[in-house]
């Protein structure tokens, strides 16, 4: 029986999940004061349910002692806004560019609307949220996103004008330090601020590996809308190493838009003389209920993960 099944509970089911709270036991005392970070988005946030399950889950965890960090996004939402206000985006190579009014439009939605809906979800499942964007705190300074076209006639690289949209730079995470020591659990909007001043529109799925790895986070999730990465025969890869990963983007396995999933966890795993690197990265279905419980407390997990060399 589903969490969704609202059929009447049996006393073979109260033994069921008795004996799944057993042997959750293991991975609650592996995982204990560790920390997480989720990327929270697609069709887990959109649907309500879906929302209401995500944020008991959160909850559950801070319970046994583990330390969530959620990292949302908010696409869909900024594109329907932006239709409401009637404010015109232009699109170059399927990127939106983000001009100042598309900024404060994305700024408002991330930081204000999505933000604050999920953190009234965590508090009413018996948590205590706090909303932030990468602008508290300076937890996240950014820089614009150079992208490069190749002219195909004549071979020379242009750049690409996106606009406000960023990626970070360098993350001081003094902020998410100090909730993580509280029983507070953080929700950080993918905005952050540049060396002047200015607002930066982040994807979140990058957002969310950098301050993974500045966090020295123990897991890294990334939920999305697909089961995970696939094989050459359409079957779900349970784990790799980063050696397989680029492998596997080299030899066109993986493609499209699962490439810039794969390097984000890739950056989040890699370790460097400033951050040991997060212990593993995993994309996930966040369609299935429960889905975080099932990769923390499961040995089967929710997706592919990927581990750092060292891991």
């Amino acid at each position: 029986m589903t969490t969704l099944d609202k059929s009447p509970m049996t006393e073979e089911d109260y033994l069921s999940q008795a004996v799944t709270l057993s042997e959750a036991l293991p991975y609650m005392q592996r995982y204990a004061g560790e920390t997480v970070v989720i990327k929270y988005g697609g069709h887990a946030m959109g649907d309500p349910e879906l929302a209401k399950l995500f944020a008991k889950d959160i909850v559950l965890l801070k319970q046994v002692g583990i330390n969530p960090v959620v990292v949302h996004g908010g696409g869909p939402q900024i594109g329907n806004m932006l239709k409401r206000l009637e404010v015109e985006t232009n699109f170059i190579d399927g990127l939106r560019v983000t001009d100042q009014a598309t900024i404060d439009v994305a700024e408002m939605v991330l930081s204000g609307s999505i933000n604050k809906s999920i953190v009234a979800n965590i508090n009413a499942a018996g948590g205590f949220a706090v909303g932030l964007s990468g602008k508290d705190g300076s937890l996240i300074r950014a820089k614009k996103l150079h992208r490069t076209k190749k002219d195909p006639e004549s071979n020379i690289e242009k750049v690409l004008d996106l606009g406000f949209v960023g990626e970070p730079e360098f993350v001081t995470p003094h902020i998410l330090d100090t909730f993580l020591e509280s029983d507070i659990i953080p929700v950080v909007a993918p905005i952050g601020m540049g060396a002047n001043g200015e607002t930066f529109n982040i994807n979140a799925d990058t957002a969310a590996g950098a301050i993974a790895a500045a966090i020295d986070a123990k897991r890294l999730l990334m939920l999305t809308d697909i089961a995970g990465v696939m094989d050459g025969d359409k079957n779900l890869i349970q784990e790799m190493n980063a050696v397989e990963a680029r492998a596997m983007i080299a030899d066109g396995t993986i493609s499209g838009g699962m490439i810039p999933k794969i390097e984000t966890c890739l950056g989040a795993v890699e370790q460097t003389e400033e951050t040991p690197g997060v212990n593993a990265a995993v994309i996930m279905d966040g369609r299935v209920p429960h889905a975080v419980l099932l990769e923390i407390f499961t040995e089967h997990g929710a997706g592919t993960m990927i581990r750092g060399l060292n891991a």
